[in-house]
């Protein structure tokens, strides 16, 4: 499976970069490919590092102006010309999206997939991985949103919320599996 994850570049303490590795080590192990946003810095590196020692393949989507902070050595390496191409890039190229701790662009990168998937335009399975309570608060402003008639299909059908690494894995795998198996007639 090839997996995007949307995560910071910022270096950031361990109760933060553990469990990214932690995730990190499992995707590899699971001889997955992580789609990442490239760069060789921060969590990002953390992540990267922690698949390819696993035994994991890296796609990397840059931009331009964050190219001299893209990953050398990768099997695969695009530079998009600005933030919009790079964020449909990461998706085109993935079978599912994780979403690590981050900042402004991560949480842009999160409500465009929940966005695309409340319009039907994508179906990719998105978890939302709540390190350390990271997302609590936004956990809790989807089911107000939910609660109050703002998200026209349930919540469920556009996000799952994990607490850790392994849980997060776990879903992605059961739902890409029950997917393939719908696809060939197996129920």
């Amino acid at each position: 499976m090839r997996i995007c994850v949307f995560l910071s570049a910022a270096d950031l303490d361990e109760r933060y970069t553990r469990p990214a590795r932690e995730f990190a080590e499992l995707l590899g192990k699971g001889g997955h490919t992580l789609v990442w946003g490239g760069s060789d810095v921060g969590l990002m590196k953390v992540v990267a590092d922690g698949v390819q020692e696993a035994g994991g393949r890296l796609c990397g989507v840059s931009v331009d102006f964050l190219a001299a902070t893209a990953r050398a050595g990768v099997e695969e390496m695009v530079i998009a010309r600005d933030l919009a191409e790079r964020k449909r890039l990461l998706l085109e190229k993935a079978d599912a999206v994780v979403v690590m701790v981050g900042g402004t662009g991560t949480l842009d990168e999160a409500t465009e997939i929940l966005e695309l998937k409340k319009h039907g335009h994508t179906d990719k399975p998105v978890v939302l991985l709540n390190t350390a309570g990271f997302y609590d608060g936004l956990k809790q402003q989807f089911r107000r949103m939910e609660d109050e008639g703002f998200l026209p299909v349930p919540l469920t059908d556009l996000v799952f919320f994990a607490e850790e690494a392994v849980g997060a894995l776990a879903y992605l795998e059961a739902v890409t599996s029950a997917a393939t198996a719908v696809g060939q007639g197996i129920e």
